[in-house]
């Protein structure tokens, strides 16, 4: 029980889900809309722009999180001294962290979606603009749902990776740290049993969120094969 008495541990367990609950949202929404744009659309520089977004996945999180960091108090500085504005989010802190894990985030949650999206039969959606129906409302009602459950399996990526997030966000957290900076802060000295069963509890509740995920995307699955 002293788990749940170490006023630290519960701070950064609440910022690290606030922190997953946003990014989670932010890069479940541009990752769809990238994967429409990517498979279903054509535009000039389209390989260039995909190829700028899977870059992240093999830049390093301390590149990320350095670069970002950089350029914030860079654009900080420009405007203080230039407009006399003081921008608070450009300041490490939650703002930059989340910005910070959406940028190499939403790459995944987009890969999983678009994978899904390439097995759409897309004479689905022509019928029904042959029949009068509306684009928005065709993607609405038809392409949304079978696209369901690998949104559902992305947005649970999404909320593992940066609930987990240690090498971006080191460099972007501010004074509100997230449960991982907290619990690295904590072992610098050596392990303690309160650290050690944090790390058990966390290896428990992820596993069973994975293996409830896994459930969730089979039943998805099998009511979109049956319908």
């Amino acid at each position: 029980m002293g788990i749940f008495n170490d006023a630290r541990n519960l701070k950064g367990l609440r910022v690290s889900l606030f922190v997953a609950i946003w990014v989670t949202s932010i890069s479940t929404l541009i990752g769809t809309c990238a994967a429409f744009l990517f498979e279903q659309e054509e535009f000039r520089f389209k390989k260039l722009f995909y190829f700028l977004m899977i870059a992240p996945l093999v830049v390093p999180g301390v590149i990320i999180g350095i670069s970002l960091l950089s350029f914030a108090t860079s654009l900080g500085t420009f405007l203080e001294l230039s407009l006399g504005l003081d921008v608070r989010a450009l300041s490490p802190g939650l703002f930059l962290v989340i910005c910070g894990q959406c940028s190499f985030i939403t790459t995944f949650v987009t890969l999983v979606i678009i994978a899904r999206l390439k097995k759409f039969d897309r004479s689905l959606e022509e019928a029904a603009l042959n029949l009068g129906a509306k684009r928005h409302r065709v993607i609405w009602h038809i392409t949304l749902p079978y696209l369901r459950p690998s949104i559902i399996g992305a947005a649970a990526v999404a909320f593992l990776l940066s609930f987990e997030n240690f090498n971006t966000t080191m460099f972007l957290v501010g004074s509100n740290a997230t449960l991982p900076i907290t619990l690295f802060t904590q072992i610098k000295d050596g392990s303690t049993p309160v650290v050690n069963a944090i790390s058990l509890l966390l290896i428990t509740c992820v596993s069973l969120f994975a293996v409830l995920n896994f459930y969730i995307q089979r039943r998805q699955s099998a009511k979109a094969a049956k319908s």
